[in-house]
Formats: C-alpha cells, sequence, structure tokens
C-alpha cells in the first residue's frame, strides 16, 4: 500500500477497502500518537486524543481501529462518536487534546479520509506534521507490523459531547431572544442531521429557540440517497432553493457531508454568495470587538468578493488577504490574531472557535443577522453583494504555466493593470469600471480555475472571456 496516493496535501482521503482499511488506519493512529499526540503531552501527564466519525457506513470501524493504533502507543482515547467535524473540533479545543475525524465530507460512499488536529484545534497538514505521520506509518505498513513499544496500553472511552458543542456555540451567538424565523435545512444525509436539530432545537435539552426548522434529508446515511452533500454544485441545491418558498420560510442552510460547510439561499431560493456571509458575519464580529474597545482583523482569501476587504475597511476592521486554502487561512488567523476568516468555498473561521472553521457558528449569524432586521435577506444581503462574479471556472491545459504567463503578457501589454502572483496570477484594472481576474493552477489535476469578477454584469463577461479566449485556444 502506497501511503502517498491517500495522504493528501491536508488530510487522507481513499477508497474503502481497497485503499484503508482497519491495518492501514491503525498503522496511521500508532504514527499520529509517534508524530503529534507524545511530543504535545506535558511532562507528567496522560497523552490523550479524541475520535469522531461521520455517518459513512465504513466510519465506524475505521475511528475504532485508530484508537487502537493510538492506544497501542499509551495514549488515552475518548471515543465521540457521531460528529460533524467543528464538533470534533470543538472536542479538540474543549478537551485540550489533539483529535481525529473519519470522514470524506462530500466525497460519494465508497471513501472514508481523516481529518487531524493539533491540541486546541490547531491543524495537522503536510508540513505540520502530515507527512512524518504518513512516512512512519509507511515504514511500518511495509515491514508489515507496528512494532510494540512496552508502554501500557492507554485506555480507551467514549463521551457525548454533542450538548456541550451546541452550548458552546449559543454562547457565541444569542438567538433566544430573536424574532420568529422559519428556516428550511438541507442536510444532505450528512452529520448536519444530528447537529442542527441539537443546536437550533432542543434535542440534546437545551432551551428551544424561536426558530421554525423544516427539515430536508436529515436522516443520516452515508450512501447520499437523495443528492450530493455538496453544496458548492448548485444541482445540489435544487431541493432547498424549491423548498423554501414553498415552505413560506425567511432562509435556507445547505451543509456538505461533514457539516463543517453552511450554504445560503434567501426568501426566494436563490443562493447568498459565501462572500457576502463573509461580509455579513465579518460586519458583526468587526462590531463587537469595537465596542470592546479592540480592534479587528478579518482574513479573506484573494478570490473572496472586492466587497469583503471594502466592508471590513469601511467597518473599522483590517482586511487580510491570503492564498486559497484552510492551512493559509488558520496560518494567517493565528499570525495576526484575527477575528474571522472566510473562503469563498463557504469555509467560514472564527477566534472564539480556536480559529478553527465552523458552518454551524457562520449560519447563527446569518440567522442573527436576519432577525435583527425587519428587511428580507434578499434586501439584507444585497448589501455585500456589490459585484458581478463568474465562480468558479475550470479549463484543461497541457502547460498550466506557460498558457498563465501567455495570459498575463496579453492583459499586461496595456500597462493599465496591477499584477500579483500570491496564488496564480491575479490582474486588476487600475481604471473604471472595476474588475480583476485571478487564474490559479490546480494542485492535482490538469486544470486551470478562473475567478472573475466586474463591477457589472457586462464588464465580467468581457473579461472572463477574454481570459477563456486565451486558456482555451491552448486546451490539451
Amino acid at each position: 500500500m502506497d501511503l502517498a496516493s491517500v495522504v493528501k496535501a491536508y488530510d487522507v482521503r481513499g477508497l474503502v477497502p481497497d485503499q484503508l482499511d482497519a491495518g492501514v488506519v491503525r498503522a496511521l493512529g500508532a504514527a499520529f500518537a509517534e508524530v503529534v499526540v507524545l511530543p504535545e503531552a506535558a511532562a507528567g501527564a496522560r497523552p490523550s486524543a479524541v475520535v469522531g466519525h461521520d455517518m459513512r457506513p465504513s466510519s465506524p470501524e475505521l475511528s475504532r481501529a485508530f484508537a487502537d493504533g493510538l492506544a497501542s502507543r499509551g495514549v488515552d482515547v475518548v471515543l465521540i462518536g457521531l460528529c460533524s467535524t467543528d464538533g470534533l473540533y470543538y472536542a479538540s479545543g474543549a478537551l485540550g487534546v489533539p483529535g481525529a475525524m473519519f470522514t470524506a465530507s462530500h466525497n460519494p460512499a465508497q471513501y472514508n479520509g481523516i481529518k487531524l488536529c493539533r491540541a486546541g484545534a490547531r491543524p495537522v497538514g503536510q508540513d505540520t506534521g502530515l507527512a512524518a505521520v504518513r512516512e512512519l506509518a509507511q515504514r511500518w505498513l511495509d515491514a508489515g507490523e507496528v512494532p510494540g513499544t512496552g508502554a501500557e496500553p492507554g485506555a480507551v472511552s467514549t463521551r457525548d459531547v454533542l450538548a456541550d458543542y451546541a452550548a458552546h456555540l449559543r454562547s457565541l451567538v444569542d438567538l433566544s431572544g430573536a424574532r420568529p424565523l422559519r428556516v428550511v435545512v438541507d442536510a444532505g444525509n450528512g452529520m448536519a442531521g444530528h447537529t442542527v436539530p441539537a443546536v437550533l432545537g432542543d434535542a440534546a435539552g437545551l432551551p428551544a429557540l424561536p426558530l421554525a426548522v423544516e427539515e430536508l434529508y436529515f436522516e443520516l446515511d452515508g450512501t447520499f440517497p437523495n443528492h450530493e452533500a455538496n453544496p458548492l454544485d448548485p444541482e445540489n441545491l435544487r431541493d432547498l432553493q424549491a423548498a423554501v418558498p414553498r415552505a413560506g420560510a425567511d432562509l435556507g442552510l445547505a451543509f456538505d457531508g461533514d457539516a463543517d460547510r453552511c450554504f445560503v439561499v434567501d426568501e426566494n431560493g436563490d443562493p447568498v454568495s459565501p462572500s457576502a456571509v463573509t461580509a455579513m458575519v465579518a460586519r458583526r464580529e468587526i462590531a463587537k470587538e469595537r465596542a470592546a474597545g479592540r480592534g479587528a482583523v478579518v482574513i479573506h482569501n484573494l478570490i473572496t468578493s472586492r466587497a469583503v476587504p471594502e466592508i471590513v475597511a469601511e467597518d473599522g476592521g483590517t482586511p487580510v488577504r491570503t492564498r486559497v486554502g484552510h492551512s493559509f487561512i488558520k496560518q494567517r488567523m493565528a499570525e495576526e490574531d484575527a477575528v474571522f476568516g472566510g473562503e469563498h468555498s463557504a469555509h467560514y473561521y472564527f477566534r472564539d472557535f480556536w480559529s478553527a472553521d465552523t458552518g454551524m457558528l457562520a449560519a447563527m449569524h446569518v440567522l442573527a443577522a436576519l432577525a435583527e432586521s425587519d428587511r428580507p435577506l434578499s434586501e439584507l444581503a444585497r448589501e455585500y453583494e456589490r459585484y458581478v462574479s463568474s465562480g468558479e471556472v475550470n479549463s484543461t491545459v497541457e502547460d498550466a504555466a506557460a498558457v498563465t504567463d501567455l495570459v498575463e503578457q496579453r492583459f499586461t501589454a496595456t500597462g493599465d493593470v496591477d499584477v500579483d502572483r500570491l496564488d496564480g496570477l491575479t490582474i486588476t484594472s487600475r481604471s473604471e469600471p472595476m474588475w480583476w481576474f485571478n487564474l490559479r493552477a490546480s494542485n492535482t489535476e490538469p486544470l486551470l480555475r478562473l475567478n472573475a469578477e466586474g463591477a457589472d454584469e457586462a464588464t465580467m463577461v468581457r473579461v472572463r472571456d477574454e481570459v477563456l479566449a486565451i486558456v482555451r485556444g491552448q486546451e490539451a
């Protein structure tokens, strides 16, 4: 087994059982203990870790095998069972121990994977321990066994943290006094079917909120019988978009399979862009910080709308632009002590949540913002959607670097643009009407990804099509 095929830049992901089975996962658990858990344990304290899993058929067996690997190295393991990825981050943060979440997010049922974190939900990626975990586990798998240590095996216990997770989120956004709202939630048969009733309802024993929640596909089913649990694909929003106006609801929420991302639609069923949600939440977090006499840094990646840094600055915050990818967002969150961060992919990061991402907390902020307004969400969102975006457009090319250079040459010939290479190629017009585009190569496929934005539809379409004409003239 070549672990390089399943250990990705930020997580582990592969086919079960062809690439991931109990033996492989047990070796990864033991390696995670050696590389991350044991070195982090305080002197004299028992090394500990927390493990959770999603609703996939293979998740219980694999998570238990990982726990066995941890325990074999003397690590005490707390199994929290079914949880969302942000529920695992909550447990890691609240308990102050490293964690492992078994999920393949929105991938099909035959996949599974592992998201790893250090104590306090700090990320583990290739450069922060994941490569070392892979190398050690690979060495053991090649040798045919994980060697013993002579240490006393760790204890494996179970704990339900769902109610504590829900209570923590409610402590950050108080919806108890909000005006009544009706909301449709599409859980996509994923983990939101487990967490939404606890956080927005009374399933975990918390007081009821003034929310009428209409449930769509709340049955936990890792075979995803209704649609993929990937709201980034517009096709997977169709049922929610139809259900919201039919129910006379104020808004709709759609979560991905492990419920760490949240997408929003307004009362008409029209999507509210993740950039608008980022700006809306940023405004609330900045106001909270300024009321306490503090400054507020907000992180955004370079393909969120230009409206995001504009609104952050207008509200007295400091916008900080980063590369695309959660590892870069989390790194800058820590470096800048940022209060909030948002991505175009609907990942939202909060300092009050150990700088980790949680779609549920972002959803609660949207609910609170709507409840505090006497306007429908469509009008409220319009404040944050100043420009027109292309969305991500992919093109297959043989030599992404050469094509990118050609695009730069063509657009810089006028001399009236700014160019940067923070992440791929970003070109911004110096003159009106406003436009910019970013062209980035995929890390895993022979693709160039284009995102363009303009002051109006005509400007965006013109720029998008000019770039695509150059790119697709060089297609593979």
